[in-house]
């Protein structure tokens, strides 16, 4: 049975905190729709103190951000595109459009079809996610993505230049300088100088976690994505320094991060603990780091391999990084994660920043029932049938039966008309069906 060496705050006080949320997105979500850019201009000026003439970025100012970022900044925000272009397009080449004669005279198939339009959240407040903006525009183009708009807030006051950039390399059409819940409600919603969009993507705060959900329906959405977690599953093969550098490496995205180490040593267990006040000793960004770990950190000791499999599988962390004797146990045995990384070599950052895969993942728990942001996200898979009047016939008959057993008289009739046209039989037009409502 596994033992908790360490805690977080309690399911009611989490359950308060996102009540709070909810209330406060659904206000803003409705002024935004009330009153579209006055709105959206009020809420950049109290969250970002920001009311630019013009929230979308002219082409001169994308060139300015050019123009400020240095060689060596480009070609690496370049190396990390081409990465994440490439596997995209794996991705992509693995989805085919099929069409087949199932039985004589029945063609069916199905095309794979890009979403027309796409609104990317890059965060860019605390920490200028220049990563978020490969993640998801890059990836929405290789799907084929017709309009991609992009926002970010402001930086220290203004557009940051390598977001700008990298949203620029990518392929946005559009770049706007705008945060938060009043960044997702303006593209999802459409404001008189913004037109919305089909879908949603990218990560973000709580605030506009909570804004994508809410707008679910009214658009499509990548996934339901907050705050950052991840699991680190060790054993005695690796020691405490690295694995508090992996938890805290993802606690200092913010003060609701959950950061958990799962393992079969309870000596490596209080050997990471230790090292994690070490750390937050000398991390630059320690205070958030240490307020995540204090009130969202998790220690866990569990009696075998097949225990760490149970747990972390209810867990379903966003990241889950392990670093054990046989790593390829989990890969084969794990059901319910984001990501996985193998082996002490890899890590969390790798693929939040450059190697490839996605970084826009599910959280809290989520991952039991979606993987995180790929290229197929972006891409409806759309069916279609064909048949011969010979067919239509051999169909229609099993039809208009099964709908007669479900008392569906016009479906029945649908069946029942091609019959009668195409097989020249006796089939009264929309007959009685037995039983009652």
């Amino acid at each position: 049975m596994p033992r908790y060496l360490k805690t977080g705050i309690s399911e009611d006080d989490k359950a308060d905190a996102d009540a709070k949320v909810r209330r406060t997105v659904e206000d803003m979500l409705g002024e935004i729709e009330a009153r579209g850019d006055a709105a959206v201009r009020d809420y950049s000026e109290r969250f970002d103190g920001w009311s630019p003439d013009d929230f979308r970025l002219s082409r001169a100012a994308i060139d300015a951000c050019h123009e400020r970022v240095s060689e060596r900044e480009r070609t690496d925000i370049e190396f990390a595109q081409t990465q994440i272009r490439n596997f995209a397009q794996i991705q992509k080449n693995a989805l085919r459009d099929v069409e087949r004669e199932t039985m004589p005279g029945v063609i069916l198939g199905h095309k794979n079809i890009p979403v027309n339009s796409v609104g990317s959240y890059v965060p860019g407040g605390k920490y200028p996610m220049v990563a978020s903006a490969h993640m998801s525009v890059v990836t929405a183009k290789v799907a084929g993505v017709k309009r991609i708009i992009t926002c970010a807030p402001p930086y220290e006051g203004e557009p940051n230049p390598a977001i700008v950039v990298a949203q620029d390399l990518g392929g946005a059409d559009e770049i706007y300088c705008i945060g938060g819940v009043q960044a997702v409600g303006a593209m999802a919603l459409g404001t008189e100088t913004i037109d919305p969009v089909d879908m949603l993507v990218g990560p973000g705060n709580m605030f506009v976690a909570e804004a994508k959900r809410q707008l679910f329906g009214r658009v499509g959405i990548d996934l339901f994505a907050g705050p950052t977690e991840t699991l680190v599953i060790a054993d005695e093969t690796v020691d405490g320094e690295l694995c508090a550098a992996d938890l805290l490496g993802q606690a200092e995205h913010g003060p609701t991060s959950p950061a958990t180490l799962l393992t079969t040593s309870e000596r490596l267990a209080r050997e990471t603990m230790a090292e994690v006040e070490r750390q937050l000793e000398v991390l630059p960004t320690g205070e958030t780091a240490g307020g995540a770990w204090r009130d969202y950190g998790q220690v866990i000791v569990c009696e075998s391999v097949n225990e760490m499999v149970e747990v972390a599988d209810g867990i379903a962390a966003e990241h889950v990084q392990v670093m054990t004797e046989d790593p390829q146990y989990f890969l084969d045995n794990l059901t319910n994660y984001g990501a996985l990384f193998l082996g002490p070599e890899t890590n969390v950052s790798y693929g939040d920043k450059v190697i490839g895969t996605n970084h826009t993942l599910p959280t809290r728990r989520a991952a039991r029932y979606t993987g995180g942001l790929w290229v197929g996200k972006f891409i409806k898979t759309c069916t279609y049938q064909r048949i011969t009047e010979e067919a239509s016939v051999k169909v229609g008959e099993y039809c208009s039966r099964l709908c007669a057993l479900e008392h569906f008289a016009g479906h029945k009739e649908q069946a029942d008309i091609r019959l009668r046209r195409y097989g020249g039989q006796n089939v009264r037009g929309l007959d009685v069906l037995p039983g009652g409502d």
